[in-house]
């Protein structure tokens, strides 16, 4: 189980901010441990007058890259998205606790899966997606990804050069015309080319419940679709 619960000190190696919604957060985190696709970071901020605030951000990166990537949206009020988004710059530290998570929501390739991802719920899919890629197991990960817009869904031009299925919710995506996906859509990618054994899911409560409700009806069994749930999102 790849799993620290110790708070540790990451120094930022890189910020990306593409647009005022999403930042791309690069770490490189002291007395790392490796994560497993899936899991997820703590990130704590303190105030100089020891108050603080903390958020759980899941991990992006493969775990053979160097450093941890974060996606991080920006949510209204949000203190530490705030501060990601608006204050952070390369070479500031922050406060890190993780990876956390277990091995419950993690895919290493010991079956065939597919992976739900509704908005940034698409983070930690993208971890799942680079290791299938680098350890030449991407037959064994199908990837749904939905959003409202490309523009809006994090990873958008990564996920579709992977292959990975992308259902736009506000606008057409080529011959495909905006809606969430069909259950005849999310079964094609449950039966083929072998059956998927397990089912992973994460996005927003209203997304979660759509997604595993397609995915019973595409023919997962309940007890193989892990959830992962979070706030405001997709």
């Amino acid at each position: 189980m790849a799993t620290s619960t110790s708070w540790s000190t990451a120094t930022v190696a890189e910020v990306d901010r593409p647009d005022g919604r999403l930042a791309r957060v690069r770490l490189d985190v002291a007395d790392r441990v490796a994560h497993r696709p899936g899991q997820h970071y703590v990130v704590r901020l303190r105030a100089p007058d020891d108050y603080t605030a903390q958020r759980s951000y899941s991990i992006a990166s493969d775990p053979a890259d160097p450093l941890v990537e974060l996606m991080v949206e920006r949510l209204p009020d949000g203190e530490v998205s705030g501060h990601l988004h608006d204050v952070l710059e390369p070479g500031d530290q922050l406060e890190v606790r993780g990876p956390l998570g277990g091995d419950w929501f993690t895919w290493a390739g010991e079956t065939t899966a597919v992976a739900v991802g509704g908005g940034s719920g698409i983070v930690p899919i993208v971890s799942m997606l680079r290791y299938a890629a680098r350890t030449g197991q991407a037959d064994r990960l199908r990837v749904i990804a939905v959003g409202r817009s490309l523009d809006e869904l994090p990873y958008a031009e990564e996920l579709l050069a992977a292959g990975a299925f992308v259902a736009l919710t506000r606008e057409n995506l080529g011959s495909r015309v905006a809606a969430p996906p069909y259950p005849e859509e999310v079964r094609d990618l449950v039966d083929l080319p072998t059956p998927a054994e397990r089912a992973y899911v994460c996005g927003s409560v209203g997304f979660a419940s759509f997604a595993t409700r397609v995915l019973g009806e595409a023919g997962m069994r309940v007890s193989e679709i892990r959830v992962e749930q979070f706030g405001a999102s997709g």
